[in-house]
């Protein structure tokens, strides 16, 4: 067996200066150990991304440990416990479904269906959610919420034409026009007329209208 070195020799006579030797040589090791597996990971994460895949591990510094799923959602009846809480603790009073200009609408609607198409009737403030229906989930939601100020419906309820009242500033709030295409697109797809009257029309107008709508109209039909 060859003899030790002199340097080796000398630092087993100083333990102390040993021991501090095989600390800093450890560090200088698990150093590199921990920049040599960044690298690493770093490689492995670009050849995932340029593969266009997901990573299905989050990997941590000393192994792959499983993403956590999403949360649960609360369950119905947690939710319902909870509005029911919040709807004790408030005050609520009722307001008028219409305003003045909608409730003279409904009134000379009514008394023109009555003479021009008895068992047609109107209806206000229908969501759209109620007599629309469509497969594709993201546009029934785009519609589900929105409403119309009348909807006239046949003796059967079912959906003929919207009317919409239009006052004079309608038009002029944000995205108001574009809630209304989107709402008059979705009726026309389903089959539903759209008619608007504004603040401005007379009742003769609005009975002309509805003579149009059910085709009595002169020169229609």
């Amino acid at each position: 067996m060859p003899p030790m070195p002199s340097e080796i020799l000398a630092l087993i006579d100083k333990p102390l200066l040993l021991a501090l030797v095989l600390a800093v040589g450890a560090a200088i090791g698990v150093g590199a150990e921990r920049i040599v597996e960044g690298w690493k990971r770093a490689e492995r994460r670009e050849r995932w991304q340029k593969r266009g895949g997901k990573r299905p591990w989050s990997v941590g510094k000393a192994k792959a440990v499983p993403v956590a799923p999403p949360p649960k959602p609360a369950s119905p009846v947690a939710t319902a416990a909870e509005q029911l809480r919040v709807v004790m603790e408030a005050a609520f009073t009722a307001r008028p479904l219409f305003n003045q200009g909608e409730r003279r609408l409904l009134t000379v609607l009514d008394k023109a269906l009555a003479e021009e198409s008895p068992g047609w009737r109107a209806m206000g403030q229908v969501s759209l959610g109620e007599i629309l229906a469509t497969p594709n989930e993201a546009a029934f939601f785009a519609v589900n919420s929105k409403r119309v100020d009348l909807l006239i419906v046949d003796a059967d309820c079912r959906p003929l034409h919207a009317v919409e009242m239009q006052g004079t500033g309608h038009h002029l709030s944000n995205n108001t026009a574009a809630r209304d295409a989107v709402k008059r697109e979705a009726l026309r797809r389903a089959g539903i007329g759209y008619v608007e009257v504004v603040s401005g029309d007379t009742p003769a107008e609005v009975r002309t209208m509805v003579r149009k709508l059910v085709g009595r109209a002169p020169g229609v039909g």
